[in-house]
């Protein structure tokens, strides 16, 4: 059985939408990217990680290369760590290959102000210096707060900063889609 969401939640990407912009920034992220020997996906927990996943499995598709994916969990390196009452539960970082001197592709489902990134950025350098990380990012709401920015976009999203922005995926349950929950 599939699981719902609030129907005051307005879809704003579809499955089929979600679909394509993965195709898409999959085909991106190969013309940029031709040495594919060190190129890997690193997927943020928990909807980055989905995301990834798929476009590994796409750019396998493409060029019948199965680029490396890990996954990294960005609990403990939280800016806002200390703010929150409740105490954090760890997933766990998962990159089963040498990230010193790798291409890295960080994948989000939504970039905001830039905070996950930068989190996961140092949990990646944890690990190893990467050659590069580039970011790609299902939809891309603005209100940055960091000076950075996504490489590989799905959807450009204008958002009240008010709002909520939730992903649902197959992978949880759910039919694929993009909402927007508009704060009254």
């Amino acid at each position: 059985m599939v699981k719902s969401v609030p129907p005051e939640w307005k879809i704003v990407l579809d499955s089929d939408t979600i679909s394509r912009s993965i195709s898409r920034i999959s085909f991106e992220i190969l013309e940029k990217n031709r040495d594919l020997q060190r190129l890997a996906i690193v997927g943020i927990r928990t909807c980055g990680e989905y995301i990834g996943q798929r476009i590994q499995s796409r750019i396998k598709e493409i060029e019948g290369v199965d680029v490396p994916f890990g996954v990294v969990d960005i609990t403990l390196y939280r800016d806002d760590i200390s703010h929150n009452l409740n105490q954090p539960t760890l997933k766990g970082t998962d990159l089963p290959f040498d990230i010193t001197g790798s291409r890295i592709v960080l994948v989000d489902d939504v970039f905001y102000t830039g905070r996950t990134v930068r989190a996961a950025l140092d949990a990646i350098i944890d690990f190893g210096r990467p050659h590069c990380v580039e970011l790609a990012a299902l939809a891309d709401r603005g209100h940055r707060e960091l000076p950075i920015r996504p490489d590989y976009v799905g959807k450009n999203l204008p958002t009240q900063k008010s709002d909520f922005v939730k992903v649902r995926m197959t992978e949880q349950g759910f039919t694929d889609g993009v909402y927007i929950i508009t704060k009254s």
